[in-house]
């Protein structure tokens, strides 16, 4: 099944509701599609004149339906015959920063868990080291925070060809400097770094605790903030909650803009599972889009690792996505171990190992099985997780940031001294993993 042929034949389809068929025998009987390339789709034709008819008469309402089908904002270019073979020629690449490639604002899906980071992420990339310097992104593993800062390289780079970026994540930047002093290259370590116009960090919290690193990133950091330059940084969690960060990168991290990401809700996650569906050339019902959406609820990545799935079911078998082969690809996503459960889950089967209710769980009881449970559950959706203290306390009747600081705190030393809350954390755990509801 050849995933472009389709959508265009999905294109053609929707064309045909709208234009009479003379139209499209006359404009697009001879349109082939060419490639999807960076939330663009090429197609080709034969003469210059039918290329300019269908660019002047028809373009937008071909964009309008491949926007409807991707939900993101979409571009068409058709070439003629002779513009194909110039186009597909070997073109030059620029693997300075290939982690970029495919990161776009683009191909961002934009919800009410995200729009804040977005357009954060948006303004830096327009007036890098003008506005909110540095930019601070934090939330869950999955949720797009690594697609928001390249998305911002890969904005600048096409503004200004000649910019230097750098792009490490926090695990990376210690290896890399441990490797410079043991080889004597740390100038060469500092000018890599130290000498960028924008400095793409992700995931920070790697380097809390480790004094060297820290000691060597906080001069980093000045360097470039002192030179104008731009400073961008994705973590799982905000500054103040990382213990072991030094308390100079803490109050430097602080002094830009924190921008949180939650995870989605259900309307942003049928847009996503559309727009990925699209991208890998995969059509699908709304009834398996509202399916997934439905059981997928915490990460986007595992809504992409559920995709990903069906279309290697139907390119390896030949299967049109149906429900049952959605709820396999979603039971495959959870025994890989890419399941981030939900808050409701994690308070459900706590509730249910302690006996008592929800409510009660969530509510104000300060009967010591009822407190014991909500400071074991806020333990668990930190860990399982990550979510930040203060969307933990929301789950939990409102409770403030530092309540849930504390109850995480209570488990973590009663996990220390007493052996039989490491069975209980486990059984817990083993219970929302494997009991995955509809399933």
């Amino acid at each position: 099944m050849n995933s472009l042929d389709d959508i265009w034949g999905v294109v053609l389809e929707q064309l045909s509701q709208k234009l009479t068929p003379t139209t499209i025998k006359a404009w697009f009987a001879d349109c082939r599609p060419v490639e999807i390339e960076d939330s663009r789709l090429v197609i080709s034709t034969k003469s210059d004149f039918k290329r300019d008819i269908i660019k002047d008469r028809y373009s937008e309402i071909v964009k309008e339906i491949l926007s409807d089908l991707f939900s993101s904002k979409f571009d068409l270019l058709v070439l003629t015959e002779e513009e194909l073979a110039d186009y597909v020629s070997p073109k030059s690449a620029d693997n300075d920063l290939p982690e970029m490639e495919g990161y776009t604002f683009d191909r961002f899906i934009v919800g009410k868990s995200n729009e804040f980071a977005h357009a954060a992420a948006l303004a830096v990339a327009e007036k890098p080291g003008k506005n909110y310097n540095p930019l601070f992104i934090y939330g869950n593993s999955g949720l797009g925070k690594t697609h928001l800062l390249l998305a911002i390289g890969q904005y600048i780079r096409s503004k200004t060809p000649g910019v230097k970026i750098a792009y490490v994540k926090g695990d990376e930047f210690t290896i890399q400097m441990v490797k410079a002093i043991k080889e004597g290259t740390v100038d060469d370590f500092h000018t890599r770094y130290r000498g960028v116009d924008l400095l793409l960090v992700d995931d920070i919290q790697f380097i809390a605790g480790k004094r060297a690193t820290q000691d060597e990133f906080f001069h980093t950091f000045n360097n470039i903030y002192e030179a104008g330059h731009q400073i961008v940084i994705t973590s799982d969690r905000p500054p103040l909650e990382m213990s072991l960060l030094d308390e100079r990168l803490r109050t430097r991290f602080e002094g830009g803009l924190m921008a949180d990401i939650q995870p989605p809700d259900l309307e942003t996650r049928m847009a996503i599972a559309r727009n990925k569906a699209a991208q890998l050339g995969l059509i699908l019902t709304d009834e398996v889009v509202g399916f997934i959406a439905k059981e997928i609820t915490a990460n986007v990545r595992q809504l992409e690792g559920v995709i990903k799935r069906l279309t290697a079911y139907m390119e390896l078998l030949g299967d049109t996505p149906t429900m049952d082969i959605a709820k396999k690809a979603i039971e495959d996503v959870i025994r890989d171990g890419d399941y981030v459960p939900t808050p409701e889950k994690i308070i459900r089967e706590t509730a249910k190992y302690y006996n008592i209710r929800e409510e009660e769980l969530t509510g104000q009881s300060r009967s010591k099985n009822t407190v014991m449970a909500r400071q074991v559950s806020m333990h668990l959706m930190r860990t399982l997780t990550n979510l930040p203290l203060t969307a933990i306390g929301e789950h939990h009747g409102g409770r403030n940031h530092a309540t849930v600081l504390s109850s995480i705190r209570k488990v973590e030393e009663l996990l220390k001294s007493d052996p039989s809350m490491a069975g209980v954390i486990r059984d817990i755990t083993s219970n929302i993993t494997t009991n995955t509801g509809s399933l």
